[in-house]
C-alpha cells in the first residue's frame, strides 16, 4: 500500500521506511509522489503543526498520508526550541549550526539539568479521510559536544543511556527513538 509522507527530509524518509515497510507499506515522499507542498508550519504545538500538514496533503493526494512535526524539547531552555528545532539559531543554520547554537546555549548548565526529549507527534489520514493522531517521547540529556556519525539533527548531542544517538546504530534507534514509539502507537491504533 502507498503511503505518502509529508516531507522530502532524507533521515526521517530513511527512518519511516525502515520502521513501516514490515508493515507492508511504500513510502513516498511528497516528491516522489508529485506533490508540490510547502506548508507554513505556524503551530504552537506539534500537533497543529502535523495535522496542517497531513490535511494540506490528503486534499492534494486523496490517499493514505502521514506528517510528524517533532524535535527537541529542553528543559532548562524552558522547552526550546521545541516546534523551532529546523529553524534554531535563525535562518541559514544547517545541522551542524543549529547544534552548536544549542550548545552555546547550554555552557554553563550543570549536568543534572541537562534533561531533554525528543517529540514526534505523528498525523495520519487513512484514504478513507479518517484521523488519528499520536505522540512519542525519548527521554535522554543534552551532551557537552558532538559525537558521533549516525543520524541527523540534534543526534551528535542527544545522549540516551551512555552514547548519543548519533553513536548508536539506526536498528537500535528505531527500536527507542520518539519517531519508534510514536509509529508503535499508531500501529496499535491501526489494528
Amino acid at each position: 500500500m502507498k503511503l505518502v509522507i509529508a516531507s522530502n527530509n532524507k533521515g526521517k524518509l530513511r527512518e519511516f521506511s525502515e520502521l513501516l515497510l514490515p508493515l507492508g507499506y511504500e513510502v513516498l515522499s511528497q516528491k516522489e509522489a508529485g506533490f508540490e507542498l510547502d506548508v507554513v508550519e505556524d503551530g504552537i504545538t506539534f500537533e497543529e503543526n502535523s495535522a496542517k500538514k497531513a490535511r494540506a496533503l490528503y486534499e492534494l493526494s486523496k490517499t493514505a498520508v502521514l506528517a510528524d512535526d517533532s524535535g527537541l524539547e529542553v528543559d532548562a531552555l524552558n522547552n526550546a526550541p521545541g516546534v523551532y528545532s529546523a529553524r534554531y539559531g535563525g535562518e541559514g543554520l544547517d545541522d551542524k549550526g543549529r547544534t552548536q547554537f544549542l550548545l552555546s546555549n547550554m555552557k554553563d548548565v550543570p549536568d543534572d539539568k541537562r534533561d531533554a526529549r525528543f517529540v514526534c507527534v505523528i498525523h495520519f489520514i487513512k484514504e478513507n479521510g479518517e484521523e488519528i493522531t499520536v505522540r512519542g517521547e525519548c527521554k535522554g540529556k543534552i551532551g557537552y559536544e558532538p559525537k558521533g556519525e549516525n543520524g541527523f539533527g540534534y543526534d551528535p548531542v542527544f545522549v540516551y543511556g551512555d552514547k548519543t544517538f548519533a553513536e548508536h546504530t539506526a536498528e537500535f534507534k528505531n527500536k527507542v527513538s520518539h519517531r519508534a514509539k510514536a509509529l508503535g502507537l499508531l500501529v496499535e491504533k491501526l489494528k
